[in-house]
């Protein structure tokens, strides 16, 4: 129902910072609840971090908390994901959902994607 375009992967050594942004189209924006997931080379796509529709809440896995914030300016229809103190491990094709509704944490559950972008951390 949206069109999501995710920007701001790179190459970027380990320890530094990173911040990745998806814009959406439409008018529903702020009644959607967002999530970033990522997909490393021979695995399977996992979830990172989500945002509810109302701001209200934040999920991260447990392998980015307190690395990574997810933030959202629905003025400019678009989230957002900071990453600090990245790690080799966090090299993955980045990508962001979008549903309507409550945050959740399961891929199933997000009804529009992103194309992704490439996120590389240089040890």
């Amino acid at each position: 129902q949206v069109q999501l375009v995710e920007s701001g992967g790179g190459l970027v050594q380990a320890g530094g910072s990173l911040r990745l942004s998806c814009a959406a189209s439409g008018r529903t924006f702020s009644s959607r609840s967002m999530g970033w997931f990522r997909q490393a080379p021979g695995k399977e796509r996992e979830f990172v971090a989500a945002i509810s529709w109302d701001d209200s809440s934040t999920s991260y896995a447990d392998s980015v908390k307190g690395r990574f914030t997810i933030s959202r300016d629905n003025a400019k229809n678009t989230v957002y994901l900071q990453m600090d103190s990245l790690k080799p491990e966090d090299t993955a094709v980045y990508y962001c959902a979008s549903r309507v509704g409550a945050i959740s944490r399961q891929q199933t559950s997000y009804n529009n994607w992103g194309q992704g972008t490439q996120v590389t951390v240089s040890s």
